[in-house]
């Protein structure tokens, strides 16, 4: 069923079967990535660079993995999936990309083409995932592998969005 009713109340389950309030940190974390993972779906209609359409699919995929570590707090059902594998593929991807490009010697603006400005809201729901798992860690262990797995993604992901910029705005500070 779609609905059970059991969330009605303000609480939801996590993958070990405890109920939290929807507004915790924790949910709030597998939350913004489910968010990550929407946008790059619908992001990915703008981007006209087939390769770059096929990594953000790999990405989603991976992301499925990452919300569920997150929703299993004593990392029974779903132990660290994501690690050095995936972290090292993110770093040669971006070194292919990076030297595919001019280097931006000051901020840029972002968002010169749909394809960039989606991929640069992506980011920044990236970073916000990420410091709400900085919060959740203060708390309740994070595992490593993973807060580095989506800090390379943001890292990925602003490669993605600069190489798509069709030009670039510098700001001058």
């Amino acid at each position: 069923m779609i609905y059970t009713r059991t969330g009605d109340q303000g609480t939801t389950s996590l993958l070990d079967g405890s109920r939290v309030r929807k507004n915790s940190i924790r949910v709030d974390s597998y939350g913004t990535i489910d968010e990550l993972n929407s946008l790059l779906g619908f992001g990915k209609h703008f981007v006209a660079n087939s390769d770059i359409v096929e990594k953000i699919h790999i990405v989603q995929r991976e992301l499925f993995a990452a919300a569920s570590e997150l929703a299993d707090p004593k990392g029974e059902k779903y132990a660290a999936k994501l690690g050095e594998t995936e972290i090292l593929r993110f770093e040669a991807w971006i070194d292919e990309y990076v030297k595919l490009m001019d280097p931006a010697p000051k901020f840029i603006v972002p968002g010169s083409s749909q394809a960039s400005g989606i991929l640069h809201v992506a980011r920044t729901v990236c970073r916000r995932a990420e410091r709400l798992m900085a919060a959740l860690d203060e708390t309740e262990p994070v595992s490593p592998s993973l807060m580095k797995y989506v800090n390379r993604l943001s890292d990925v992901l602003y490669t993605f969005a600069r190489f798509l910029e069709e030009q670039q705005e510098l700001v001058n500070q």
